[in-house]
C-alpha cells in the first residue's frame, strides 16, 4: 500500500512539473502584437485596394499548399506567382490567374527574372535530413533560401515572410535548428523593408508524405495542444492565416521575430471572444 501511494505522489509532482513546464512555454518569448486601429475585414479591404503582388516558393509543401489556398481564396493580391522546379497542375477554376514561373534550384542566377516585381515574398521552402540527407538539407533549407531572398531583395520586393522553426538559432549543436538559424540572420542582414519571420513549432497537419516520427508526435500533442494550445504545436491553417493577417497590420518593426505563441495570437485577430 504505502508504495502504490508513493507511486501515485510520484506521478502527482510529473504531472505538475509537466504541467507547469508547458505553462512556462506558453508564455515564453512572445512579441508585441500591434493593435489594430481598424477591424480585420476592413485592413484586408485597405490593402487590396493597393494591388500588392506576391510570390511563394515552396507552394508544394503542406504550408505553402494551405497558404496559396487562402491567398487564392482571400484575393488578397493583385497578383500571384509561384515559384517552383515543376508547373503545378492546378484543375480549379479559382488557380486560373495563379502565374508559375519554373526555376532550376541549382541554377538560381538564371532565373533571377521570376523574382522580379514582387511587393512580398512568402518562403515555405524546405526538406527534412532523413529525405535529403545532410548535405542535400543544406542546400535546400539555406542555400535555396537564401539565394532565393537575394535574388527577391535584387528585384525590388519589400517585405520578405519566412517560414523558419522553434528554436532556431544560429549557434544550436543541432543541425537543422542551426541551419534555420543561420538563414534568419543572413536573410536579415539583406535589409528588406520588412522582414518577417515565423517560427512554429510541430505542425499539426496530415502530411501526403509520410513522415513517421512526425506521426507519432502529432498524435502525442493531440491532447497537450487541447490544454495547451500555444506550448508545443500550430496547426498549419493557424500559419497560414497568421501570415496572411500579418501582412495587412501596420507595423513599424524593420523585423518581426514570431514565436509559436504569437502565430495563435495572429491568427486569432479579429475572431470574437467567447
Amino acid at each position: 500500500m504505502p508504495g502504490t501511494l508513493w507511486g501515485w505522489f510520484t506521478a502527482g509532482c510529473v504531472l505538475l512539473l509537466a504541467v507547469g513546464t508547458l505553462h512556462y512555454l506558453e508564455n515564453l518569448d512572445t512579441t508585441e502584437i500591434p493593435r489594430m486601429e481598424k477591424d480585420l475585414s476592413t485592413l484586408q479591404d485597405d490593402y487590396k485596394r493597393l494591388n500588392k503582388s506576391c510570390f511563394i516558393l515552396g507552394a508544394t509543401g503542406e504550408t505553402g499548399k494551405a497558404l496559396l489556398k487562402d491567398i487564392v481564396t482571400s484575393q488578397l493580391f493583385n497578383k500571384v506567382t509561384v515559384i517552383g522546379r515543376r508547373k503545378l497542375p492546378y484543375e480549379d477554376e479559382a488557380y486560373k490567374d495563379v502565374v508559375q514561373e519554373v526555376v532550376d534550384f541549382e541554377k538560381l542566377d538564371e532565373y533571377s527574372s521570376a523574382f522580379q516585381g514582387h511587393d512580398v515574398g512568402f518562403c515555405c521552402l524546405g526538406t527534412t535530413k532523413a529525405k535529403s540527407g545532410e548535405a542535400g538539407f543544406i542546400r535546400v533549407d539555406h542555400d535555396y533560401v537564401v539565394k532565393s531572398a537575394e535574388l527577391a531583395k535584387a528585384g525590388g520586393c519589400k517585405h520578405f515572410n519566412l517560414e523558419s522553426s522553434k528554436g532556431a538559432d544560429k549557434k544550436s549543436s543541432f543541425l537543422y535548428l542551426k541551419v534555420k538559424g543561420e538563414v534568419e540572420a543572413e536573410i536579415e542582414e539583406m535589409g528588406f523593408d520588412r522582414y518577417s519571420i515565423f517560427r512554429p513549432a510541430v505542425l499539426l497537419v496530415d502530411r501526403q508524405e509520410s513522415r513517421p516520427s512526425e506521426w507519432f508526435a502529432r498524435k502525442m500533442l493531440v491532447p497537450i495542444a487541447y490544454m495547451f494550445p500555444t506550448a508545443f504545436s500550430v496547426p498549419i491553417t493557424t500559419v497560414v492565416k497568421a501570415m496572411l493577417n500579418n501582412v495587412v497590420l501596420q507595423n513599424n518593426h524593420k523585423v518581426e521575430l514570431l514565436q509559436n505563441k504569437d502565430i495563435h495570437m495572429l491568427a486569432n485577430l479579429g475572431t470574437p471572444k467567447n
